[in-house]
């Protein structure tokens, strides 16, 4: 394997691989590779692992169809450990779950160890436009389609103008809310999200 960078394998040749969604930034697997592996995921663009247990290569959704098309594969100052960031086409667990890592063993009190709520929104968005609970609201919208989810931002658009006008501020945190799931429900529909539009207004402030 020829690619330019000197990593470190362990005794049995391995690396271990951190997988990476790179729309929403959440975590969804580990696995391992080696070099044959690493050869055949920048030959085809869609994760290739080793498997320890069954001693070969497999590529991540040769059964499922949950293929992973890579973005971009870094190393960390070790050159140890690779972060594959990846568009999946699935979720990424045997479990039907997007991510491996959907059990949690701590969760600290504190405000800024939690999750970031809009990323956590548009990871179930997600999952709803391409899985999931056939009878819930947001499935539904998507299989409703464009004209449907454009009707309901402009119904929540008008609702949160409504509510400004009124006295208090509850009743206008309740319809900025269902504004924004609404946003980012078109925001998927049109293969987007809302990292995109954190991006613009990053670049706004400086």
């Amino acid at each position: 394997m020829n690619i330019g960078v000197e990593l470190k394998f362990d005794e049995k040749g391995l690396i271990p691989a951190v997988v990476q969604d790179n729309a929403t930034g959440q975590v969804l697997m580990v696995a391992y590779m080696n070099g044959q592996s690493i050869e055949k995921t920048l030959e085809t663009g869609t994760t290739w692992f080793y498997s320890r247990s069954r001693k070969r290569l497999w590529n991540k959704g040769e059964t499922s169809g949950n293929v992973q098309k890579v973005v971009s594969i870094d190393y960390d100052c070790d050159a140890d450990t690779l972060l594959v960031k990846v568009d999946p086409a699935g979720p990424a667990c045997h479990t039907g779950n997007t991510s491996c890592f959907y059990r949690r063993l701590y969760q600290s009190e504190s405000i800024e160890s939690k999750d970031d709520i809009l990323v956590m929104l548009a990871r179930v968005i997600k999952e709803r436009k391409t899985g999931g609970d056939e009878n819930s609201y947001t499935r539904y919208l998507f299989d409703k389609g464009i004209d449907k989810i454009l009707k309901k931002v402009g119904e929540e658009s008008a609702e949160v103008i409504i509510a400004a006008k009124n006295e208090g501020t509850d009743e206008l945190v309740y319809e900025a809310a269902d504004l924004i799931y609404h946003l980012m429900v078109l925001l998927e529909e049109k293969n987007t999200n809302i990292d995109a539009v954190k991006k613009e207004l990053s670049g706004r402030f400086k």
